[in-house]
């Protein structure tokens, strides 16, 4: 899989009278994972729908350049909280949804199987999805948006309906998935602790109007990223005394609105 570059200049949002994204500028480059992180209400879920054509920006622009693979069936995918599994079908046959009607089947088959084996769910390609853990569907999830070949692949807290001990148990092949698939990857999450693992670029926006506050940079492979590494956990405890305060100020703003 080949990665796009993705460019912001200036990106402003609002909805309104309510300012919600101001002068945003970013780049993340060709098979790069960059992370959103901020608090509640900043914009980064809105970002996210602006980088991916949901939305348009009130202002400033959003430029993808890059060449897409050939047997890339859609450039930019999204993956959701929400599995979004059909109940009737199986493993393979939630997988292979998005790509009929756009490749013969024995090449859908040959596809599946690939992502399957990428995903680790091989031998779960005729399992139900009521049969599998929230983390396992998860994985399904994240074939199923593999199997177009994405060019870049935008992760809204993918992982925040699972427990604690299944999405750390998740990280670890999470982080070699998206690795070995080497597509640019835009991760928005309020865990910290997902965005040291994932993230090569982490871009901190502040409390609403979102801004960039801060960036930081993980040279490391994804590979090999503990959920007790200390120099990782010393980038967690950074970001969160960035962010504490405009979390903190959030929190309180939500409970003292009128209902």
């Amino acid at each position: 899989m080949s990665g796009l570059r993705l460019t912001l200049n200036g990106v402003y949002h609002a909805y309104r009278d309510l300012t919600v994204l101001d002068n945003i500028d970013l780049t993340a480059e060709p098979g790069e994972v960059l992370v959103l992180v901020g608090p509640s209400g900043c914009g980064k879920s809105t970002l996210l729908g602006i980088i991916g054509g949901l939305l348009a920006p009130s202002a400033g622009s959003v430029t993808v350049s890059g060449e897409v693979a050939d047997d890339c069936l859609n450039p930019l995918t999204y993956v959701f909280q929400d599995f979004s599994l059909l109940p009737w079908r199986g493993v393979a046959g939630n997988i292979e949804l998005v790509l009929e009607s756009r490749l013969p089947r024995a090449a859908r088959l040959e596809r599946v199987a690939e992502v399957l084996a990428l995903t680790g769910l091989t031998a779960f390609a005729d399992a139900w999805p009521r049969q599998l853990s929230g983390g396992m569907r998860q994985r399904v999830g994240i074939a199923r948006a593999l199997a177009v070949r994405p060019a870049c692949l935008l992760m809204d807290e993918p992982l925040s309906a699972l427990d604690a001990q299944t999405r750390d148990l998740l990280l670890d092949e999470f982080s070699s998935i998206i690795a070995r698939a080497g597509t640019t990857t835009i991760y928005v999450t309020h865990n910290l602790s997902e965005a040291v693992r994932l993230g090569q670029q982490i871009v901190v926006l502040s409390r609403r109007p979102g801004r960039v506050r801060a960036v930081i940079r993980i040279d490391r492979p994804l590979a090999g990223r503990g959920a007790r590494d200390p120099d990782l956990l010393a980038i967690e405890e950074n970001l969160w005394r960035m962010i504490r305060d405009d979390a903190v100020a959030a929190e309180r703003e939500r409970i003292d609105a009128p209902a």
